[in-house]
């Protein structure tokens, strides 16, 4: 089990952004503890959502947006908030920073002034990103590195995250922020590079097609989805722990490793079959980004026990071992979201 069934049994749970790829994977662990789970999600077209995320996870799922949904009935007297709902495209944070920062700043304050009616002792656990440290001074990166999102996103990202902040600092709600690094695994959208580049890659392995690598020297350390469900989870059961509640920590995975190495990687985690060819950086992307990358994640592990248990081999071949007989589910985008 991810988690602890004594704490989770019979619990009231909503999770945001719950048919999406960490969302959904929260969805299936929650049920199975015994959780009483709801997920909302908007489905939005260019999102991570998909229909199929959800299928035998035996949970509720509400379609609406934080934007306009009626949220009280959601929200009322929910023991635990998982909130995962965001618009994560940065290039798409660029080319419409209204929408980009609707959802993810002001659709937060919409939430938080339900849940202060609805559920005012809940605890909520907040998923944020490594994405406004901007380009690291030095690494590994601490959570007292500056601030300094490179793209309208990681704006709107930090926006959104202080805004919880405050919720602990003011009314002392247990609140808890992982900044995450780059999460893979089942359920993550492959169908295009939307929600990270191993997505795409994936694709092109499963169809027998080479796949691009932009740059290639950039170093990344990748997280596992079940080490990241397990991080939530174990965030939420220890929040009234000192040293979790009003805390937020970065969250990491497996060593860092090269994305030319990782390619290696990927096609060795498909019995060596494929290839890649390495180009450089677009140049409407390469202002935004933030070069390499790993964090130091020291904080959450001391005071929670936290560590990753998969290792980054054994989690790509787990990836594409689950989507060889999914395709059709993570490809064709507008034939499930019919479904």
């Amino acid at each position: 089990m991810l988690g602890d069934p004594g704490f989770w049994r019979r619990k009231r749970v909503l999770v945001t952004g719950g048919a999406g790829f960490l969302g959904s994977n929260l969805c299936h662990a929650l049920a199975a503890l015994g959780a009483r789970v709801t997920a909302l999600d908007a489905m939005l077209p260019d999102g991570g959502a998909n229909p199929a995320n959800l299928e035998g996870a035996g949970v509720m799922l509400v379609r609406g947006d934080l934007r306009d949904t009626e949220l009280h009935s959601l929200c009322d007297k929910a023991d635990v908030l998982f909130n995962m709902a965001a618009q994560t495209s940065h290039m798409g944070g660029q080319k419409d920073p209204v929408f980009d920062i609707a959802i993810n700043a002001v659709a937060q304050v919409r939430l938080i002034q339900v849940m202060r009616a609805a559920a005012p002792r809940a605890v909520v656990v907040h998923a944020s990103t490594r994405q406004f440290y901007g380009r690291p001074i030095s690494l590994p990166v601490n959570e007292l590195h500056p601030v300094n999102p490179p793209d309208a996103n990681g704006v709107s990202k930090w926006a959104g995250e202080q805004y919880w902040m405050l919720e602990n600092r003011v009314l002392h709600r247990p609140v808890v922020s992982l900044r995450l690094t780059n999460c893979y695994g089942p359920r993550l959208r492959i169908a295009d590079a939307r929600q990270t580049f191993l997505g795409i890659w994936m694709r092109r392995l499963l169809e027998n097609e080479p796949f691009e690598v932009w740059g290639g020297d950039q170093l990344r350390d990748l997280a596992y989805v079940d080490d990241v469900t397990r991080a939530f989870l174990m965030a939420a059961e220890q929040a009234g722990k000192p040293g979790v509640a009003g805390e937020v920590f970065n969250l990491g995975g497996s060593p860092p490793i090269s994305l030319r190495d990782l390619a290696a990687a990927v096609i060795a985690a498909n019995d060596g079959k494929g290839s890649f060819v390495t180009r450089e950086f677009p140049a409407d992307r390469a202002p935004i980004d933030i070069g390499s990358y790993h964090a130091d994640d020291g904080a959450f592990r001391t005071a929670t026990g936290w560590a990753p248990q998969v290792s980054l081999g054994d989690g790509l071949k787990a990836s594409l071992d689950w989507y060889r007989d999914r395709m059709s589910d993570y490809v064709d985008l507008d034939q499930a979201a019919k479904a």
